[in-house]
């Protein structure tokens, strides 16, 4: 029998005194709680929570104890015109889940509504497939200090990678740990970062996932995980299965991992949608708990979702509770799980309502601003959706950081779209290598605002960016319809693969190129996975779905300093060396500067050495950038980045010197000893970038 319990905590809490439930259901009529056995097939009591607490459902166990598997039967109207959805029929997970037991499957026995009438209530009962929620026992202590930003702002370099891509095909990671939390903590995959230069693991979602009843029905995945369902529990499918370990304790261990090489450890979380899906979709959780109080319902008809995310579906922050369970959930992978940020998906949703819209200063970004650990960790927004009003660059709340398509696609038409429609032009360029001001230069934001990335996970790696003219996404079951339909950026003249050695080599010029000036501009610089290893997708720009080698970073060859992947390892290790080397690179300050100040200034020099002036910003693919010290500072703080993004190699007249060659991302120079001396000039040669230092 249950005893009254406390509503709170929210979940399944361990006491001394027992298990205590609590689930926020404050338009249900009643609540049961169904214990099942360890597999979570067989439902071996029903027990009605006795009292309900401002909207709170609550009861105790006095014998329960971890490792229980339990679900929930809600009861309540069905009305789903009116935003009611109760269906006690459908065992529903608790969404303070810690952990989870069983996968959904894509079955309409999942649907709290009848297939063929949807406007009925599906009466079939799936006790025994549902999710439910297993209890954890917890130390009462986080096994890893509170999360917190652990990098300088202007020392950060962001690395966007998928636990089970990063290590599935990876020969230094023992076959047992491939595709793990447990993999991604070995040396040989830390070592590898830390080469690179990395100071920040950006995670794709970690928080456990149900697949669509689409994919699921073509036999594919959401390999990518941006459907969440359990926003406590670590996604099961990373874990190792090794006896003694649970996904959360894997997870942590990984974490610590990360933390002892200084690192840190940042996940993408989506609290914008659930994988309920539309009102065609299934019932796993809070659609059965309390539709009308987790979701934005369109006021026109109450049986329909708004759908600002293009997922079916929109969480409620406005709703004091929807925000308690996003700001618990943050908590508890910052405090039990030690991560030190989070990636915001579609981030304009969390700080929007129907009737005003987008507003920096909703209960959302003043909840985390007042937090004491949650203001501490690093923010990173995508701050765009496709709702009404939902490109939001630049209006974030200061100390967020966000990322900045409009400099991934300034950069890619600077070099790649020279003389075709669509090319950027030097004053774009410039813009956009000083961080955006624009956009981001108010209220006291930094330039370190600004998240700049050439390729992310949603569309075209570095290489295909540079080899397919269209998108090849047949195999995503969609008709190649999805996905953004044409590349314009390839300027290499051939699509797909070549064996042409011109193309090859211009291709690697264009790369090489692209990743100097990602690191090279001011900002907060962002990596791919596998861009730096030439890792393809056959030309697929939206392999969400693909759980096979066209996502899985193919190693072979990392280990051969002969082979262009090792070459272009090297060659970002390099690049980010000598932007940890020259403090202007990575300025937290906006320019320009005066030196007379006391701090360096940039100029802005046309190839024959004078000044820019306004006209010249209109035309031209070559410029240089002076970045000048104070006269009674050290002089070797004077650098010099020279760019030519033509077609043909440009000659500069050097600034009074001497200089000398820090880097160059021409062939050629990749095995120099020395730097080397520089005369009054220099020759740049075609897609090319150099950067001297005096």
């Amino acid at each position: 029998m249950l005893s009254l319990g406390s509503p709170f905590p929210l979940g399944a809490s361990l006491s001394a005194a027992g298990l205590n439930f609590a689930l926020v259901a404050p338009r249900a009529e009643a609540v049961e709680l169904c214990l099942f056995d360890g597999t979570g097939v067989h439902e071996q009591q029903r027990l009605r929570l006795p009292a309900c607490t401002d909207g709170v459902w609550h009861g105790l166990l006095p014998s329960g104890q971890a490792g229980l598997v339990y679900g929930y039967r809600v009861h309540g109207p069905w009305a789903p015109h009116d935003g009611q959805r109760f269906n006690a029929a459908k065992v529903l997970l608790d969404p303070y889940a810690r952990e989870i037991v069983g996968r959904y499957d894509g079955s309409d026995l999942f649907m709290g509504h009848d297939a063929s009438q949807p406007e009925r209530r599906d009466g079939r009962d799936n006790g025994a497939v549902a999710l439910k929620a297993r209890v954890v026992a917890t130390t009462g202590t986080a096994t890893l200090p509170p999360g917190h930003a652990r990098i300088a702002a202007g020392d950060r370099v962001l690395y966007e990678l998928h636990v089970r891509g990063q290590t599935r095909l990876h020969p230094g990671v023992p076959a047992a740990l491939r595709g793990t939390y447990a993999g991604l903590a070995e040396p040989a995959v830390l070592d590898h970062l830390q080469h690179l230069g990395i100071t920040t693991l950006s995670l794709m979602p970690v928080q456990h996932r149900a697949d669509e009843q689409r994919l699921l029905a073509m036999g594919l995945s959401n390999y990518w995980g941006y459907n969440t369902i359990g926003w406590f529990a670590p996604e099961a499918r990373y874990w190792s299965g090794r006896p003694g370990t649970t996904p959360a304790s894997e997870f942590r261990a990984m974490a610590d991992a990360v933390h002892a090489r200084g690192m840190e450890l940042v996940i993408d979380v989506v609290y914008n949608h659930s994988a309920e899906s539309d009102e065609f979709g299934p019932t796993l959780s809070l659609r059965g708990i309390d539709n009308d109080l987790y979701y934005h319902l369109r006021d026109d008809d109450r049986a329909l979702y708004e759908n600002w995310t293009g997922t079916g579906n929109c969480l409620n922050l406005g709703e004091p509770r929807v925000l308690q369970l996003v700001m618990d959930s943050l908590r508890h992978w910052a405090c039990e799980f030690g991560v030190d940020g989070f990636r915001f998906d579609l981030a304009p949703v969390l700080g929007r309502d129907a009737a005003r819209g987008f507003d920096a200063r909703a209960p959302f970004f003043a909840a985390i601003a007042q937090d004491p650990v949650l203001s501490r960790t690093l923010l990173i927004a995508e701050p765009w959706d496709i709702g009404p009003g939902g490109y939001r660059l630049g209006e974030f709340p200061p100390g967020w950081l966000e990322w900045n398509d409009r400099y991934r696609d300034t950069q890619r038409g600077f070099w790649l779209r020279q003389g075709r429609d669509g090319a950027a032009g030097l004053g774009d360029f410039a813009h956009r290598f000083t961080a955006s001001s624009t956009q981001f230069a108010h209220h006291g934001r930094a330039p370190t605002a600004s998240v700049n990335f050439i390729t992310a996970h949603d569309g075209f790696t570095l290489r295909d960016l540079v080899s397919f003219e269209e998108r090849h996404n047949l195999a995503n079951g969609e008709h190649n319809r999805d996905g953004h339909a044409h590349n314009l950026s390839n300027n290499c003249g051939v699509e797909g693969p070549s064996d042409d050695a011109d193309v090859l080599a211009r291709r690697s010029r264009l790369q090489r190129a692209l990743l100097a000036v990602l690191l090279l501009s001011q900002g907060t610089p962002m990596l791919l996975a596998g861009d730096e290893l030439g890792h393809s997708q056959q030309g697929n720009n939206n392999a969400y779905c693909q759980d096979n080698e066209t996502t899985w970073l193919a190693w072979i060859g990392a280990s051969d300093p002969a082979s262009d992947m090792a070459r272009t390892s090297d060659f970002v290790a390099r690049l980010a060396a000598l932007r940890r080397e020259a403090a202007a690179l990575r300025s937290t300050r906006w320019w320009p500067a005066d030196p007379a100040e006391g701090t360096p200034g940039i100029r802005w020099l046309r190839p024959d050495g004078e000044p820019m002036a306004p006209a010249d910003w209109q035309s031209g693919t070559a410029l240089a950038i002076l970045f000048e010290s104070a006269a009674t500072q050290d002089a070797d703080a004077s650098w010099l980045v020279l760019v030519n993004a033509g077609a043909e190699a440009v000659s500069f007249t050097l600034p009074q010197g001497p200089w000398r060659l820090c880097l160059a991302t021409d062939p050629g120079h990749d095995h120099q000893a020395a730097p080397q001396a520089l005369g009054d000039g220099a020759e740049v040669p075609f897609s090319s970038i150099r950067v001297a230092r005096r």
